[in-house]
């Protein structure tokens, strides 16, 4: 099937969307979400675009930018790339980290972006990894608190006080903005999932289960499978494709 054409945005600002190839996870400690903000720091520098906002998670990360010299497509290959070539080389890997497109949404009004900017920023408060946005190191919400950052603040803050960007950020909210689909009625939570990995292989990351002999990751992952961890899990914990996880399911 031919892809749909991206939608163009009249303003030039996008909220974006890097999600791991069969949803794996693409940071594994503290250096690579490091690394990542400074890819991004490089690729502003390099492409020419302004930074209002991004957060990372471990299979994804959100970005609000808006385009400057270079193409959107283009800088987001280079901000990709740059990225999958230093990790491949940490983790002793080859091959794609990154689903092949990355997903956009133009942001055409100042509604839609200081939505898409608290969207951003309360990710890892949706996904139950602290209680505020100030606790999470990984997004660029620090950035408008006073913390010395990429982000260009400076568009948000003539909107807001800090204060009123506060409050808007803590406001519970059903904001839905390029949303990771979940699977329903999941057996054991990624957490349990990768206690079972960790249990069953050995191996504390996704690099290190991928680096393991055939014969051994085969008969870990028929073990994996029949403690309740699920195909879909699996292959995004273990950076395996579907089509190898479900032979042993």
């Amino acid at each position: 099937m031919p892809r749909t054409a991206r939608k163009l945005s009249e303003t030039g600002t996008y909220h974006l969307m890097l999600r791991g190839i069969n949803r794996q996870v693409i940071f594994e400690d503290k250096q690579d979400f490091e690394h990542f903000i400074g890819v991004l720091a490089y690729g502003k520098e390099a492409s020419g675009f302004e930074l209002f906002a991004y957060c990372l998670m471990d299979t994804h990360v959100h970005i609000l930018l808006r385009v400057g010299e270079e193409p959107l497509e283009i800088l987001m290959r280079r901000i990709a790339s740059k990225y999958v070539y230093w990790y491949n080389a940490k983790y002793q890997r080859i091959g794609h980290l990154f689903q092949d497109r990355f997903l956009s949404e133009p942001v055409n009004d100042d509604a839609y972006f200081i939505t898409v900017l608290r969207y951003i920023h309360r990710n890892p408060i949706k996904a139950d990894l602290c209680a505020n946005a100030d606790e999470y190191k990984y997004s660029s919400y620090l950035d408008y608190m006073g913390r010395s950052g990429i982000v260009d603040t400076g568009l948000v803050l003539s909107m807001m006080s800090k204060e009123e960007l506060a409050r808007y950020t803590a406001t519970n909210n059903d904001d839905k903005c390029l949303e990771v689909p979940e699977r329903p009625n999941r057996r054991v939570t990624d957490e349990q999932a990768r206690g079972i990995i960790e249990r069953v292989s050995g191996c504390s990351s996704v690099s290190d289960f991928q680096q393991l002999p055939i014969d051994k990751r085969n008969t870990a992952l028929s073990q994996i499978l029949s403690s309740g961890v699920s195909i879909r899990q699996a292959c995004r914990l273990t950076g395996l494709s579907f089509g190898i996880v479900r032979k042993f399911a």
